[in-house]
């Protein structure tokens, strides 16, 4: 299955790089994975949307849908029998525009809580590892 996360910026907290570099590759055994940032200063709708192109575009918003990893892996299997790319994408410091979050198919919280940006892209590669552990009966979900 292929997925894309899309970022506003890089990680730039030391424990957001280490849980990058920690959760990208594991994630990478699993999925066809690709990864882009947009700069700061390009986040406009328009790089984000582009980036994702004609994928299955999944917003991560606070208002979005609630999933637990059983059900996330459940989401990831429905996606791969359609053949569609995923891509996540994770909004800036002030969270995705709008327009954009309206333009995908698909929204989802990774928490009632409002993540700080940096721990939000950790958060998602995690819960994507842990889901596709599941998917595979892979003990480190349990």
């Amino acid at each position: 299955m292929r997925l894309h996360i899309i970022t506003v910026g890089k990680p730039k907290l030391a424990y957001a790089r280490a849980g990058w570099e920690e959760y990208f590759p594991r994630l990478a055994r699993y999925h066809q994975l690709r990864a882009t940032h947009i700069p700061d200063k390009r986040r406009g709708p328009e790089a984000l949307l582009a980036a994702a192109g004609k994928s299955c575009k999944v917003a991560l918003v606070v208002d979005g849908a609630p999933l637990s990893s059983p059900e996330l892996a459940r989401f990831l299997d429905q996606r791969a029998l359609e053949g569609r790319e995923v891509s996540f994408l994770v909004g800036g410091p002030e969270g995705l525009p709008a327009d954009v979050a309206a333009a995908c198919a698909h929204r989802w919280s990774l928490s009632r809580l409002t993540l700080p940006h940096d721990l939000a892209m950790v958060v998602l590669l995690e819960s994507l590892y842990r889901a596709s552990t599941i998917q595979r009966n892979h003990p480190y979900h349990k």
